[in-house]
């Protein structure tokens, strides 16, 4: 029980940098001119997307049984890199 309750925090702390980001995306979001800002909202809008489907990998990890977690990880984990790479673009787009 341990380690899938250290594997569902660590990923919640994940989410919690994520968040972060996101928020210094919709602060830029709000300097920018309206053509960038159309840009940035829109993906702000996919960054919050693939946070969503995250967190609820998350949820089935926290909700799953004892054995059964394990086998739930390789998809979380997918769900985690989606997000990881997609934050990564759009930090690299709007810099």
């Amino acid at each position: 029980m341990a380690d899938k309750e250290a594997y569902v925090q660590k990923l919640h702390a994940k989410i919690d940098e994520w968040n972060a980001e996101i928020d210094r995306l919709k602060a830029k979001a709000e300097q920018a001119e309206a053509d960038a800002r159309a840009d940035y909202n829109k993906e702000v809008e996919n960054l919050k997307t693939k946070r969503s489907d995250a967190e609820n990998k998350i949820d089935e990890v926290r909700e799953a049984g004892e054995g059964a977690w394990e086998d739930l990880k390789a998809g979380t984990q997918s769900a985690m890199d989606a997000m990881e790479a997609a934050l990564k673009s759009a930090k690299s787009r709007f810099k």
